[in-house]
């Protein structure tokens, strides 16, 4: 493939990965609630799946894609398989179906996420100044995916999975003229720990990879309060147009996927990681002030915050892990990345988060001052556990594999 045509395909793969989630994800709530009248739990047990997925399927795949197949065959594998699923979905009126066939479908998307980073970066020239500006048209599919859904009034009907379904199959097809990167061979048969990905886990011999494994899914632990109650939160408050108030967090996001590298030459993974958490904290804590006063500027002048923390959290630490595991291993790691924010985080948080909302919540009012305090200090003892414990000492992927010498690697030359 020649190199010039590398990055618009790269990108276009990121544009129609996120479109993909974007046109029925946000939406699914009111089609479910207002359309087919399912009841507030089992809403919330549907967007559970994506957790549950998280958990169950990124590091598994991430192997097959290492040693088995190449990542852009798994890749359009999944998409069209996901495509048959989400048109299942139009079909399904009664939560006893939909709900499996959502996560069979939530178990085939979720390694979708970490094997268009790991093809990206296997195919950049220069990871840490071009993934962000390859990743930015995923933003730009997410956005444009719930433009469209808006402005034909889709939100309460099954279109939006219909949608999704259409590009799922147009990425699938897609991904099989994207890099071919052949999986590394081994000539030991594949033991049980490996079919199951446990290999991946290796890795966290290394304490700064550990670190960073153990920190991103407790931080994404506060973060599923601002992904579950946000919304609920501004629009009890007074602010109208809520859905367009959180979207200056996605145009923040699209400013800073661009600028990113420029600000990580400075900043190197720990900075940016470390900036992150602490523009979280500083958001849980104005939107508490908000709550408090009353002020709804604090929560206008906060919510662009959200764009920043989620590039300069989720990027450095994709290409943290990148840079720290061999490329037999790349598909795999990326996928624990996956398990561990998207997974064990988003899940823990999101039962953390509705517990917290029920305890503060009397005879229908939310007690949203109260609320918020919760996720700024969990935020705060991670800021600080994070910033004491993290060391940024990149070894070499060689001296990785000395301490894990059962892992067989071949590097070009």
């Amino acid at each position: 493939m020649q190199k010039s045509t590398i990055k618009p395909k790269l990108s276009a793969m990121m544009f129609f990965q996120f479109f993909i989630q974007g046109s029925w994800y946000v939406t699914m709530g009111t089609y479910l609630g207002k359309t087919l009248e399912f009841t507030g739990i089992q809403i919330g047990l549907a967007y559970s799946t994506a957790a549950i997925a998280a958990i169950i399927s990124p590091v598994v795949v991430g192997m097959i894609a290492d040693r088995f197949f190449s990542a852009n065959r798994v890749l359009a594998f999944l998409n069209i398989t996901g495509a048959l699923l989400l048109f299942w979905l139009t079909r399904i009126d009664s939560f006893s179906l939909f709900f499996p066939v959502l996560l069979f479908y939530s178990i085939s998307f979720m390694p979708t996420m970490s094997l268009t980073n790991s093809i990206s970066l296997a195919n950049l020239q220069n990871p840490t100044k071009e993934f962000s500006r390859i990743r930015l048209f995923g933003s730009f599919g997410w956005i444009g995916a719930g433009f469209l859904i808006s402005a034909m009034g889709l939100e309460a009907y099954s279109t939006p999975f219909l949608i999704g379904a259409g590009v799922s199959l147009l990425a699938g097809l897609y991904a099989l003229i994207l890099p071919y990167n052949a999986p590394m061979r081994t000539t030991e048969k594949a033991k049980i720990g490996q079919i199951l990905g446990f290999d991946a886990f290796k890795l966290t011999k290394d304490r700064s990879f550990l670190v960073l494994l153990v920190f991103s899914a407790l931080i994404c632990i506060p973060l599923a309060f601002y992904d579950s109650f946000t919304n609920l939160f501004i629009t009890d408050v007074g602010i109208k147009n809520a859905a367009a108030a959180m979207s200056t967090g996605q145009i923040a996001e699209v400013v800073f996927l661009f600028a990113f590298p420029f600000f990580f030459v400075k900043l190197k993974y720990k900075g940016s990681i470390t900036a992150a958490i602490v523009a979280w904290v500083l958001m849980y804590g104005l939107f508490a002030l908000g709550a408090r006063t009353g002020e709804t500027g604090f929560i206008y002048a906060v919510l662009p915050l959200h764009g920043f923390c989620f590039t300069f959290f989720f990027v450095a630490g994709q290409l943290f892990v990148d840079e720290k595991a061999p490329l037999s291993l790349r598909n795999s790691a990326q996928g624990l990345i996956s398990f561990a924010t998207y997974g064990v985080g988003k899940y823990l948080g999101t039962l953390i988060a509705g517990n917290v909302v029920d305890h503060y919540t009397v005879q229908e009012v939310y007690h949203w001052e109260l609320i918020w305090i919760v996720p700024f200090i969990m935020a705060l003892v991670f800021l600080t556990g994070f910033v004491f414990l993290f060391r940024e000492n990149l070894k070499k992927r060689d001296d990785l594999i000395a301490q894990s010498p059962s892992l067989t690697v071949h590097f070009p030359e």
